[in-house]
């Protein structure tokens, strides 16, 4: 009798184990099961003041994908990897922008979608953006008289 409790105790510790395994390879979007339910684009911008890592990618208010990595390559300019979901269809004219949230917000990554038949595929590079504006040199110019 004893040995049956221990030995259905063992049973449901290693399903448990199992399904904690199962279910954070799944959340992780680890592709051992499954396919990614994610793709990467890279972004260029001149200036990404205020964008980190993890920050939100939103179409049309709604959120679609995160950032996951940000560099500056050897020409200086900024790059931002993009994890959109697959089920957004991004066209090749699409556009993106550094939007904040409110006016002193975490800063997001806007995407303006296009009218173009073809779609960027895992891995191309969106060129039209557009970067974040600086309200601190904005003030400062209007401040001292160097609006033009």
């Amino acid at each position: 009798m004893k040995n049956n409790v221990e030995f259905l105790v063992g049973l449901f510790m290693i399903a448990g184990f199992a399904a904690f395994g199962y279910l954070a390879l799944q959340l992780g979007e680890v592709s051992l099961f499954s396919n990614s339910k994610t793709y990467s684009i890279v972004a260029q911008f001149d200036s990404i003041a205020g964008v980190k890592k993890g920050s939100s990618i939103q179409v049309a208010g709604v959120v679609v994908g995160k950032t996951t990595k940000i560099w500056l390559d050897e020409d200086g300019v900024a790059n931002v990897e993009l994890q959109v979901s697959k089920s957004v269809e991004l066209p090749v004219d699409t556009m993106a922008s550094v939007k904040s949230q409110g006016l002193i917000g975490d800063k997001f990554i806007a995407l303006s979608l296009g009218g173009d038949e073809e779609l960027f595929q895992s891995g191309d590079i969106l060129t039209d953006t557009e970067s974040s504006v600086d309200i601190e040199s904005l003030i400062s110019k209007f401040a001292f008289g160097d609006m033009k």
